[in-house]
C-alpha cells in the first residue's frame, strides 16, 4: 500500500460508569471516536473499560 494512502489511528481507553455508559460513549462518539471493544477492568471485573479508535487527522 502506498505511504500516502495508509490510514493512521489513535486509540483511547475509557473507564465506563455503569449508570452513565450511554452518555460517556455518545460523548466520545461525537468527537469521532469509534467503539472497538468493552472489557472488564484489570483490577475489578465489575468496572468496565472501553477501547476506542479514530483516524488521525492529516
Amino acid at each position: 500500500m502506498p505511504e500516502s494512502s495508509r490510514r493512521s489511528w489513535e486509540y483511547a481507553t475509557v473507564p465506563l460508569l455503569v449508570h452513565a455508559t450511554k452518555q460517556i460513549l455518545d460523548t466520545w462518539g461525537e468527537d469521532g471516536w469509534e467503539l472497538v471493544q468493552v472489557v472488564p477492568g484489570p483490577n475489578n471485573p465489575e468496572q468496565l473499560v472501553a477501547y476506542l479508535k479514530r483516524e488521525k487527522s492529516a
